[in-house]
């Protein structure tokens, strides 16, 4: 069971969330493989995005699935370590930290995606292991990855015109507390996936309070997202695991951030409970409904431009490998005419399909016109 009792409200908007999943779950089951290896990747990708980028890293999903493609190459998983300073060349030293926490969140998602079912009943150690992968190219937490947090780490806010610092997160003390609480928290969330009925609820909880003890150093943020994801594959609910790796909901919740903390305080007021049943779910419970009603209405635009990406000519496919191969990169008629080989008029008409169908967004009028690409 979870630790309250959900509201009329909650059975509501979870009996409809309900009915769109069956109804997507039998739509799905005559998606191609093809197709579905694409909407997973437009998932992964934009879950990867906006987990990283709610914690402040940089990188827009268009660089980002650059670099999910550049270790991914000829359906093989490149190690990061052999590609990490043609990244770097590509995307700018700069971003050195934002493209560590990008491939070790996109390592995290691959692996739940590929094994969750595998890494049934959950364990500490599996939790302790997907933080490592999580930390993994980031060499200052070489010492702390996987490991859980030896010295306070409460969230603190600092309001930069004048300096005051408040508490946001007063979480669980390092040592006997925190292992405790984990310990706790792994076991009834294997019970509650068995037992209760509502496993979005499972999930929303389960996150929650693993964010409450905030048992690392670094990193919970992004792996208590990835947990929900596991959590939501993980479930009896064939529509909901079928469903949920096709759907983004970080993407969401990037959206609405002011909306994912408020929830957040809402629950807790910003203090770690050793009893569970303390914390106020509902708003928290209100916010993941929308948010995963929000994430379904995504399918229906993948599958879109999946369709529209298979009708492209030839032409317009060699211009749109063009912005690919330059994520980072506004271009000129001229230096795609310089890197393709393609004449000018061709150039132009592929550039309008590509604007037309948003694969490409237009810059500006005229011959100065530059063009980006679109995720």
């Amino acid at each position: 069971m979870i630790s309250c009792q959900p509201s009329p409200k909650i059975e509501r908007a979870l009996k409809d969330l309900q009915d769109r999943l069956i109804g997507l779950c039998h739509q799905l089951e005559s998606v191609a493989p093809e197709e579905r290896r694409y909407l997973n990747k437009c998932a992964l990708i934009s879950n990867v995005g906006a987990s990283t980028r709610i914690e402040n890293a940089v990188l827009t999903d268009v660089e980002i699935e650059w670099v999910d493609t550049t270790l991914s190459q000829d359906g093989k998983t490149t190690s990061f370590e052999s590609k990490k300073e043609f990244i770097l060349d590509k995307l700018s030293k700069e971003r050195e930290r934002s493209i560590e926490e990008v491939v070790g969140c996109r390592d995290v998602l691959a692996t739940i995606y590929l094994q969750a079912k595998e890494l049934q009943p959950l364990t500490e150690t599996v939790i302790r292991g997907l933080h490592h992968e999580l930390l993994r190219h980031y060499p200052p937490a070489s010492h702390y990855a996987g490991q859980y947090k030896t010295v306070t780490n409460r969230v603190i806010a600092t309001q930069h015109d004048t300096g005051e610092q408040r508490i946001v997160l007063e979480p669980s003390a390092p040592g006997v507390i925190t292992e405790t609480a984990m310990r706790d928290l792994v076991e009834w969330y294997n019970g509650a996936q068995l037992e209760y009925h509502w496993p979005l609820l499972v999930a929303v909880e389960f996150t929650f309070r693993f964010l409450a003890i905030h048992p690392f150093q670094d990193g919970n943020g992004r792996l208590g997202r990835a947990l929900f994801l596991l959590a939501l594959l993980q479930s009896n609910d064939k529509c909901l695991t079928d469903v949920a790796r096709f759907i983004a909901i970080d993407r969401h919740i990037e959206q609405h951030k002011t909306q994912y903390y408020a929830a957040l305080h809402q629950c807790s007021d910003g203090k770690f409970q050793p009893d569970p049943a303390r914390y106020r779910y509902e708003p928290l419970f209100l916010f993941y409904l929308k948010m995963a009603q929000l994430a379904l209405a995504d399918i229906d635009i993948y599958r879109k431009h999946y369709a529209d990406l298979r009708r492209l000519p030839e032409t317009a496919l060699r211009v749109l490998e063009c912005f690919k191969s330059n994520p980072q990169q506004r271009l000129k008629v001229g230096e795609i005419e310089v890197a393709t080989g393609l004449p000018r008029r061709s150039i132009q008409y592929a550039l309008n399909t590509l604007s037309k169908g948003n694969f490409l967004q237009r810059l500006g009028m005229g011959a100065g016109s530059r063009y980006q690409l679109l995720f």
